[in-house]
Formats: structure tokens, C-alpha cells, sequence
């Protein structure tokens, strides 16, 4: 997801790469129930619109009638678990950890009786948050953000995008979880597909340098970005990298596509934080994590950014560009 930098004065203190915001003081609503906002990015209002929309609808107002206490990583995942500590010692009446599975992992290991409403990319069961998704029986539920199971998809759109590309370089971070469910997905796909793949390999800012240099020199026609929350901090440099190397790169969120990239298609973040938001506010009247069952998304986003596509010199067909949800020109 792309990260929306928020004006200085909405925070209260940068400590390092983590962000303490509280978006209302204990003291001005002593009485009301506390969230604890845990993020593994950084923030991102249109995602806070959706969960506090999310809460609003089911009767809670900040400012009103709840708090919310933020605290952000910034792509430092190292920090997490201080964070959730810090958020466990205030007493929140529920966690909410997105941004990424160890924002998720972070809140499980600080506490096992504080309610955690996650919004989670890895499989929640094998992560050991929850014992079935039906049923969690544990203090953890929230949104299963399936994207690693969606590459084989977005290799397909990709191929769509450049029929004519012979190799396609796949991007893939080998510390990510999920490197394995990634790369069987995509190379499914290509054998399917009869599609030839160039596999390589980032975990570092430098990484991705010498991937794309490679992708470069084996003349790579398209390149897919796998779905990474390392990757979603990298969004301007990816991006920027892609329209040196004039590579056609297929993403899993639309804010890669709003940043420059050719194209995205993945869950709708939005939709996810709207599911979280639904929760927390069923948790605060009472209901516990364990009885509500993990939710998987059901809705999907297809962004094509013609601009980009314009100055690559491709022709998106018009059945392509029906089926997108949205059109970036």
C-alpha cells in the first residue's frame, strides 16, 4: 500500500522511525474505550477514513464516545514489539495491528488477554495467531489479506498488458514468510501460461538495485512485483526504477499504480480496514475474538495507469481496460 504522509502538527512525537499518535488524549475522555492503533507502515488517511467509517458505524465516534492510540512503525518492524508493549501498559481495550503480519505477530506476543483485530497477508493459522479460521479460539481475529495467493492472477494481467514479452522478471523478498506459496503461484501460472520466468531476489534497498540491473541485462520484457510488505515501503524507488529500465511492471496495490507503475491488482485495502474497523467496534460492546470468525476478502481492485502505459509505448486493449476498476490518465 502507498504510504499518505500526514502534516506535521497531527503528531504528537517522532521517536526514531516509530510515530506516537494519540488521535485523542486520555485525558480528554477518560471514560471512554481506548483502541490501540499498532501499524507496521506508516499512516495512511485514506485507510483511516475506512476505519474510522467502520466505527462509526457501528455507534463508536472518536472524540465522542472512543480514543484511538496510534503507533507506527514506519517500515521498522524491529520496533513492533516495544510498540505493542507501550500499548499493552496503557490498557487498551483492544489492539488493532495492520500494516503487515508482524504488526499482527508483534500484538499476539505482548499480550494473550487484550482483544487483537489484525489485518494480516500471511495465513493466520500458519502464523500460530489462530486455531481455525472459523473459529479462532484465541484473543486474535481480523482480515485474512490473502495477496501472496494472488500473483499466479497477476502474472496473468501482466501478460495481458505485454503479450509479446518472451521473459517476465518476478521480484520476489526471500524473508518474507510466504516467499514459498509467492513463488508456486507464479510459476504455476507460467507453466500453465508456457511463460518463461526470471526469478530474483530483494530483501534490501540495495537488493532491489542490482534486481532490476539484472532484470535489465537478461532483457526482461515485464516485471511483477510480488506482494511484500518491505516492497510497500519501497514504492517511489520500485517504481522509479521501473521507468528507467522502461519495464512494464505489474504491482499488488493501486497506490504503485498512483505512484507511476503500469498496473496493480489486488484485495482492496480499504475494504480491509473497514472489515477491521467492524470488528473493533463489535469487540468494544462485547463480543469476544474468539467467537468471530476471520474474515477473507471478497473484493478485488484492477488499476491500469494509461499515462504510464502511454509513455511505454503500449496499447492496452479495450477489453482490458473494461475490466479494470479503476483508470489512471
Amino acid at each position: 500500500m502507498r504510504i499518505t504522509p500526514l502534516k506535521r502538527r497531527e503528531f504528537v512525537a517522532l521517536l526514531g522511525g516509530a510515530v506516537v499518535w494519540p488521535l485523542a488524549t486520555h485525558a480528554q475522555q477518560s471514560a471512554a474505550p481506548v483502541i490501540g492503533f499498532l501499524d507496521g507502515q506508516s499512516p495512511d488517511a485514506r485507510l483511516m477514513m475506512a476505519f474510522r467509517q467502520a466505527l462509526k458505524d457501528a455507534g463508536f465516534v472518536e472524540g465522542r464516545n472512543v480514543a484511538l492510540d496510534y503507533r507506527s512503525a514506519n517500515g521498522h518492524t524491529e520496533q513492533l514489539l516495544t510498540l505493542a508493549g507501550d500499548l499493552v501498559d496503557r490498557r487498551v481495550a483492544v489492539i488493532v495491528a495492520t500494516g503487515g503480519t508482524a504488526a499482527a505477530n508483534a500484538a499476539y506476543a505482548a499480550t494473550t488477554t487484550i482483544p487483537i483485530v489484525f489485518a494480516s497477508s500471511a495465513d493466520p493459522i500458519a502464523s500460530g495467531l489462530v486455531n481455525s479460521l472459523n473459529r479462532p479460539d484465541g484473543n486474535a481475529t481480523g482480515v485474512y489479506v490473502f495477496q501472496q495467493a494472488l500473483e499466479g492472477k497477476r502474472l496473468g494481467l501482466l501478460r495481458e498488458l505485454v503479450p509479446q514479452a518472451g521473459l517476465i522478471a518476478v521480484l520476489l523478498n526471500p524473508t518474507n514468510a510466504n516467499f514459498q506459496t509467492q513463488l508456486g503461484s507464479v510459476q504455476e501460472a507460467a507453466r500453465a501460461a508456457g511463460q518463461r520466468l526470471s526469478i530474483l531476489s530483494a530483501s534490501t534497498e540495495h537488493d532491489i538495485e542490482l534486481a532490476f540491473a539484472t532484470a535489465a541485462d537478461s532483457r526482461a520484457q515485464g516485471l511483477l512485483v510480488g506482494s511484500d510488505s518491505f516492497f510497500d515501503s519501497r514504492i517511489d524507488q520500485i517504481v522509479a526504477l521501473a521507468s528507467r529500465h522502461a519495464l512494464p511492471a505489474i504491482y499488488e496495490g493501486r497506490d504503485f499504480a498512483i505512484a507511476g507503475g503500469l498496473a496493480s491488482y489486488g484485495t482492496s485495502v480499504a475494504d480491509a480496514y473497514r472489515e477491521v474497523g467492524m470488528y473493533a467496534g463489535r469487540i468494544l460492546k462485547g463480543e469476544k475474538p474468539a467467537d468471530l470468525p476471520v474474515v477473507q476478502p471478497t473484493k478485488f481492485e484492477f488499476v491500469i495507469n494509461l499515462k504510464t502505459a502511454k509513455a511505454l509505448g503500449l496499447h492496452v486493449a479495450p477489453g482490458l481496460s473494461a475490466r479494470a476498476d479503476e483508470i489512471i490518465e
